[in-house]
């Protein structure tokens, strides 16, 4: 059946190497977790944080959080800094992509392996791995491998056509992709997708712009409708905002790359909230794992998590593997949560809810219980789904009584688990590491709904931001214009806060970060778990109207709030 798992010792991309192991206890998302310059992990909530992943025959179960991974496992490469070999357990290709990408255009091999349960605890035992053609060698036992095969996808003519060159080396090249992919994930046919997201047009270096220049160079062209992430600058005016050309021009052309190449630049993170939404039941091929998430959960839309560069490769062909949750049979959940909400909260509750609830569900689809009646926004629901993304591999969530598919049966055997109040309170200590001295308020993470902004501007009313606090809000260009017609920026504006359009806080790089800036204040789940990594600032959370309260007064008291204190 499609999406079925292996339970064969397969060999997926082929490389030569020879590491010492080192095994993580819970995935790792290769983008925010990694440092692309040492290979170390700076994911400050992962087991093996400070580990070095140079060199070494890396296991873990599979990988999480971010599309991006793909794009971080090249950049690790092109540094030298990268890991020798990749071995899974479960099903991955966020990271397979990368090394694929890695091997085949940038000649720089990081083999990738998926092992049974038995052979894996076995390596995993291990002090050093080699791996030759078809053959893993794990201090002088060997286990045999076999090739991942192709010969199982059903392609349609024009697929075959893809395949054969004959619509072009880029049409060739991607499909070559689709067609591994879609052997990895175990899908015997593909699925025509009605648009694509791209992802991998952030700059954090020479990997993503090295391959969108390369694809536009050799003539690739987009086939369907194309939206682009957040880009690393403001398109137009980053000359203006003291940007320097080395970071400025390069990231500028890695955008313009990709409008080369037919995408439009919408460049959001939050494509979802376009008056062109996707509907419930439309297939789909996007990649930022916050957007995959919600389009998948509260849209009811389908879509894998795709990695960066494949997303290109669906744009490419229009075509994505028929696996995972393009099935209705993989979009029932494997876990219920049952979870309990204080008699009294905040907009803050749902960040952290979703932080939980992701690692209560490292890799599983989970049904959520006892949120029934609570009246979710969809800025709540944003909220859930980009914060239940740091946390887990999982391409969607489903809330009882509240998101479209809550009503499909769990699988049976389905593992039960309790998030009681206890458990949030202990999220709310992860997000609160910093001082009351805050020094910056970051807003738009994923970017700020209009909702969001009409909200932040009646929380501030006529009050002028602190002189020793610098505000920042990161929205789309969609919402930028409306919340224009309104006359919120000029609001904003004027109580000093900063607003700027394209960018997102997970690319947001000095000067438009404040140097000086030692606390950060965010009311997102996912930045309050990724900056600590990103910028190595302290942290400090809450919710909209506490950010705005300091945002006045420049100081966020080191208290839990009192709902929590019930």
């Amino acid at each position: 059946m499609a999406g079925s798992h292996r339970h064969t010792d397969t060999l997926i991309v082929p490389a030569n190497a020879t590491g010492k192991v080192l095994q993580l206890t819970e995935g790792l998302s290769f983008w925010g977790g990694t440092d692309p310059k040492t290979g170390n992990i700076i994911d400050a909530h992962h087991p093996q944080a400070g580990c070095s992943l140079a060199g070494r025959v890396v296991l873990m179960p599979t990988t999480r959080g971010s599309c991006s991974g793909s794009g971080g496992l090249l950049e690790l490469a092109l540094n030298g800094v990268g890991p020798a070999v990749l071995i899974f357990s479960e099903p991955e290709d966020i990271v397979t992509v990368g090394a694929f990408v890695a091997t085949q255009m940038f000649d720089l091999p990081i083999g990738v392996v998926r092992l049974d349960e038995d052979s894996y605890t076995e390596v995993a035992r291990a002090d050093e791995v080699t791996l030759s053609g078809k053959t893993l060698c794990a201090d002088g036992k060997t286990f045999d491998l076999e090739p991942l095969s192709v010969d199982g996808l059903n392609l349609s003519q024009s697929d075959q056509d893809m395949l054969d060159g004959k619509q072009g080396v880029p049409s060739q090249i991607a499909m070559q992709m689709i067609q591994t992919i879609a052997a990895v994930q175990d899908a015997d046919e593909l699925t025509d997708v009605t648009r694509v997201h791209i992802d991998g047009c952030i700059y954090g270096g020479g990997a993503n712009l090295g391959f969108a220049e390369k694809m536009a160079d050799i003539g690739a062209r987009i086939r369907v409708p194309t939206t682009m992430n957040a880009i690393s600058v403001d398109h137009a005016h980053w000359r203006d905002q003291e940007v320097p050309p080395t970071f400025g021009q390069p990231a500028q052309r890695l955008a313009d790359a990709y409008l080369r190449m037919g995408a439009k630049p919408t460049f959001t993170c939050a494509p979802y909230f376009s008056e062109n939404a996707p509907q419930q039941g439309e297939e789909i091929g996007w990649s930022e794992s916050n957007a995959v998430i919600y389009a998948n959960s509260v849209l009811g839309a389908r879509t894998a998590k795709h990695p960066d560069y494949f997303d290109l490769f669906v744009a490419l062909t229009g075509r994505a593997p028929k696996s995972g949750v393009y099935l209705d049979a993989h979009r029932r959940p494997s876990i219920i949560l049952d979870v309990s909400l204080p008699e009294a909260f905040d907009d803050a509750i749902w960040p952290l809810m979703g932080w939980l609830i992701g690692q209560a569900s490292p890799a599983q689809i989970p049904l959520v219980h006892g949120l029934e009646g609570s009246d979710l926004s969809k800025d709540d629901l944003r909220a859930i789904c980009a914060a239940f993304g740091t946390t887990s591999g999982a391409p969607m969530l489903h809330i009882a009584g509240v998101t479209p598919e809550a009503d499909l049966p769990p699988l049976e055997g389905s593992e039960r688990k309790t998030i009681g109040i206890d458990a949030l309170r202990r999220a709310w200590r992860a997000f609160n590491t910093g001082s009351d001295d805050v020094d910056l308020i970051a807003l738009g993470s994923p970017h700020f709904s209009l909702t969001e902004t009409r909200k932040f501007c009646e929380f501030l009313g006529d009050a002028k931001c602190n002189d020793g606090v610098k505000t920042i809000v990161t929205l789309g260009r969609e919402t930028l214009n409306l919340a224009q017609e309104e006359g919120l920026l000029k609001r904003l504006e004027a109580s000093g806060v900063r607003v700027l359009p394209d960018v997102c806080w997970c690319s947001l790089t000095e000067p438009l970060f404040p140097s000086d800036t030692k606390t950060v204040m965010t009311n997102s789940g996912k930045y309050a778990h990724y900056e600590p990594g990103l910028h190595g600032r302290s942290i400090r959370f809450g919710g909209l109207a506490a950010c705005a309260q300091t945002a006045r007064t420049g100081i966020s008291a080191n208290v839990m709030p009192d709902w929590l204190m019930q």
